[in-house]
């Protein structure tokens, strides 16, 4: 008897890892819950480019290290940032977009022909039409975002030139968020405020800027039951894809807005700044 070929067992065929193939990182810390890979290599294959993103676990500790070392392969084109690392990414950069110097974070960098790196935040730009495609509109509605890291500034940025009618932060580091405060400030005055605890009861749409959620024994980063009815509760979080918080914002008949909407909406971002054609 004759084994079947991938064709007839219905696996897909990937071309294979060559001497010429182009390097690309996702770093992060966790890394494990990342769908960057799944998602880019797909895009690859599609467009036909002997290219690999692969997944690298990055301590705080040795991220400036293990960033520094990146740089200096010859064949590696990119890095892409997850937890925690948007903030301390941004700062490794040789160029930072504005969006990047508003909210304080990069979640990609591309190696340009001189041999420096780029910086550039396509979270809040994927979040925002992310929520677009599922029919949710932004102009003029009161926006809640819970967590003012690199995915929440971002976020932050991109819902305040959607022209949100009214944009409340909270984070728990209240130096952190002060000065994501004071950056908004500066671009658009007057249109964000910074709240003690999530203000919940007066949003249209409350988002999940934080990391809580990734692991089973998190707890929820705020009382969805306090959450109006009819509203819209998102989550940044890509898995689980329904976390506890949307299981249970749905339970209680709130409309959810899993993570992966974010993803999704950034990869012709990724494709145009990584210059894939």
């Amino acid at each position: 008897m004759t084994s079947s070929g991938p064709e007839e067992r219905g696996a897909s065929i990937t071309p294979p890892i060559s001497g010429a193939t182009r390097l690309y990182a996702v770093l992060g810390d966790p890394v494990a819950q990342v769908r960057a890979p799944a998602l880019l290599n797909a895009l690859f294959g599609r467009l036909g480019r002997d290219a690999v993103l692969v997944p690298v676990l990055a301590t705080p500790d040795d991220f400036t290290d293990v960033v520094g070392g990146l740089k200096r392969v010859g064949n590696l084109d990119g890095m892409l940032f997850t937890v925690p690392h948007k903030a301390a990414a941004a700062r490794l950069a040789d160029r930072r977009s504005t969006v990047v110097t508003v909210a304080g974070g990069a979640n990609a960098m591309r190696r340009e022909p001189d041999g420096s790196w780029s910086a550039e935040n396509f979270d809040g730009a994927g979040f925002v039409r992310g929520l677009a495609a599922a029919g949710h509109v932004l102009r003029g509605r009161r926006v809640t975002v819970s967590g003012a890291g690199g995915a929440g500034s971002s976020i932050a940025v991109a819902l305040l030139d959607a022209g949100v009618g009214g944009l409340s932060l909270y984070d728990p580091d209240a130096e952190r968020l002060a000065a994501l405060l004071k950056r908004l400030d500066e671009h658009w005055p007057g249109r964000s405020v910074g709240t003690e605890a999530p203000e919940l009861e007066l949003a249209d749409i409350v988002v999940n800027a934080t990391p809580l959620g990734m692991r089973p024994d998190d707890p929820l980063p705020f009382d969805p039951a306090r959450v109006p009815p009819g509203r819209v509760v998102a989550d940044i979080v890509m898995k689980p894809r329904l976390t506890r918080l949307l299981k249970r914002s749905a339970s209680l008949g709130l409309t959810v807005h899993p993570g992966i909407h974010m993803l999704d909406a950034q990869l012709d971002s990724y494709r145009h700044f990584f210059r894939l054609g």
